[in-house]
């Protein structure tokens, strides 16, 4: 999976803008109180509720490599469900296997 589209324009358009963006990625998403993952796992919620199909998918993998279980990330499809209802269990599945 390449990177996304927004990526490529800020290293073109507003490299500077890109780095602050992933420094706040770094500094929110590190372990803490709660486990990168399970903050991986909240952004892939968001994804899947605001219907973001190519966040999911590249959210979910970045959970696995985090050490996301496919349990722990089929728990969030369905909490994706209960807070938009069917968009986000459409979008929420593409992070399943497929």
């Amino acid at each position: 999976m390449g990177k996304p589209f927004f990526v490529e324009a800020l290293e073109k358009g507003d490299p500077e803008l890109l780095d602050h963006m992933n420094s706040l990625r770094e500094f929110a998403s590190k372990d803490g109180a709660l486990p990168a993952r399970i903050k991986t796992l909240m952004a892939m919620l968001v994804d899947a509720v605001l219907g973001h199909r190519d966040g999911v998918k590249a959210i979910a993998q970045r959970a696995r490599q985090q050490g996301a279980s496919e349990e722990e990330i089929a728990e969030t499809v369905r909490v994706a469900f209960l807070c938009a209802g069917m968009p986000g269990l459409v979008i929420g599945t593409y992070a399943l296997p497929k």
